[in-house]
């Protein structure tokens, strides 16, 4: 018995193990259960607290689940309109160049509506860091089809799943932007697992200390689970999108230093 360990030794700060970062509000997450975007804000709150940067950070999200990073990120965001968030990351960092400023967007934001403002602000190379949720569908409006939305994969727009021959391709915003000479950095994660958190928050750390020093917009993208659009459980949805999504989206760099390397 003299083993077990007491709860108020497990309060002591010796034995803590993890402690919530301070750069998330204490509102409880609204997200769906198992959803990825609750450990995405952690890891990007948890990069900024490291870096000191609180004060000196401006986060921008636009429409659909990104924009319910204002409820839990306690920074400075700003709010932008459906798909333009990386035109408005450009102005306030033009403005306030001292600043860190970073997107939050999913995939129906940035390579639907906001595709336009992705691949102009990419390849004017602007000192911006962007943070990609890709999760091939439409989360927030009802699960509709998105430009990521794989081969015949289901959603409320296409109940017979994708059909390549009318529907066209799944579009790989993030290796289409890769090959942009404005792109300093591009990577591919995920937050499924602890492994996987840690190399995302590398990642994220990367991306924020390449903008620190001026090397051009650099770009995370984290391949996520909606296990409520894929109408699956979250344990469910994580061995699907391993399944189904790596291989189509696989993880890792994809352009280091300005060079590409897949």
């Amino acid at each position: 018995m003299s083993d077990i360990i007491t709860k108020e030794q497990i309060r002591q700060p010796e034995n803590l193990v993890y402690s919530k970062t301070k750069l998330l509000t204490d509102k409880a997450l609204s997200y769906c259960p198992g959803c990825g975007h609750g450990t995405a804000h952690r890891i990007v709150m948890e990069v900024i607290e490291e870096l000191s940067a609180q004060s000196e950070t401006i986060g921008i999200a636009p429409v659909g689940c990104s924009v319910l990073a204002y409820e839990f990120m306690n920074i400075d965001m700003q709010q932008a309109a459906h798909g333009r968030a990386p035109a408005l990351a450009t102005a306030v960092k033009r403005l306030m160049p001292e600043k860190y400023v970073f997107t939050y967007q999913g995939d129906g934001d940035l390579a639907a509506i906001g595709t336009a403002e992705t691949i102009h602000a990419c390849n004017r190379g602007e000192n911006i860091t962007i943070i990609f949720i890709n999760n091939g569908i439409y989360g927030m409006t009802g699960g509709q089809m998105a430009p990521t939305t794989l081969p015949n994969m289901k959603a409320s727009t296409c109940p017979y799943g994708r059909d390549v021959a009318t529907m066209g391709n799944p579009l790989k915003i993030t290796e289409l932007i890769a090959q942009l000479p404005g792109v300093h950095y591009v990577t591919r994660q995920a937050v499924h697992t602890p492994g996987n958190v840690r190399k995302t928050k590398k990642a994220v750390r990367k991306a924020f200390d390449l903008q620190k020093e001026n090397k051009g917009l650099t770009f995370v993208e984290i391949v996520s689970n909606c296990n409520s659009g894929w109408k699956m459980t979250p344990v469910q949805s994580n061995k699907w999108m391993e399944e189904n999504m790596f291989p189509f989206y696989p993880l890792g760099d994809i352009k280091v230093d300005g060079q590409l390397i897949k």
